[in-house]
C-alpha cells in the first residue's frame, strides 16, 4: 500500500509538472503560403518561370505547326507517290510526332527543375526569417497555418506581419 501511495505521489507529481511545463510553451501560427507568395523574390521568380514556360510553348507550337503542314502535304501528294515512298513519309511523320511528345516532356522536367531550383532559396529564406522572429518574440512553437492544414484552432499569434517585417517587406 505504501508503494501504491509513492506512485501515486510521483504520477500525480510528473502531470502536474508536465501541465506547468505546456502552460509555459507559447506557441504562433504563420500561413507560409501567404508569407512566400507576397514575397518580392517569389514574384520575381514565377515572372522568370512564366517567361521560360512561354519559350517552351513557342517552340512546342512551332513543331505542331510544322507537324501538321508536313500531314496535309503528304495527304495531299499520297495518291502520286509510290506505296515505299508514302511509307517513309509516315515513318517520318510518326518521328516527328515522337519528337514532339519528347520535347514536351523535357520541357516539363526543366520547368519543373527550374521551378525547384528558384524557390528552394526564397522558402528557406522565409524559414529563417520565421525561426528568428518566433525565437526574438520567446515562441516555442510555430504552426504553419497554410489553409487550415493540421490547425483546426489557432489562438497564437499570427506571425505573418512580424516575418514580413523582417525580410522587409
Amino acid at each position: 500500500m505504501k508503494h501504491f501511495k509513492t506512485i501515486l505521489f510521483v504520477a500525480a507529481l510528473f502531470i502536474g509538472s508536465t501541465s506547468f511545463m505546456n502552460a509555459q510553451s507559447k506557441v504562433a501560427h504563420i500561413n507560409t503560403q501567404e508569407l512566400v507568395e507576397s514575397m518580392p523574390k517569389m514574384k520575381a521568380a514565377q515572372g522568370e518561370l512564366e517567361k521560360l514556360a512561354k519559350t517552351y510553348e513557342v517552340s512546342i507550337q512551332e513543331m505542331a505547326t510544322e507537324y501538321q503542314n508536313k500531314v496535309k502535304q503528304y495527304d495531299a501528294e499520297a495518291s502520286t507517290k509510290t506505296d515505299e515512298e508514302n511509307q517513309k513519309r509516315i515513318a517520318e511523320v510518326s518521328g516527328m510526332q515522337q519528337s514532339i511528345g519528347a520535347y514536351q516532356k523535357q520541357a516539363q522536367e526543366d520547368l519543373q527543375k527550374k521551378e525547384a531550383e528558384l524557390l528552394k532559396p526564397i522558402y528557406e529564406e522565409a524559414r529563417v526569417a520565421i525561426q528568428k522572429v518566433a525565437k526574438a518574440q520567446g515562441y516555442n512553437y510555430v504552426l504553419d497555418a497554410m489553409s487550415g492544414q493540421g490547425v483546426l484552432y489557432a489562438d497564437g499569434k499570427d506571425l505573418l506581419a512580424d516575418v514580413k517585417k523582417e525580410l522587409g517587406f
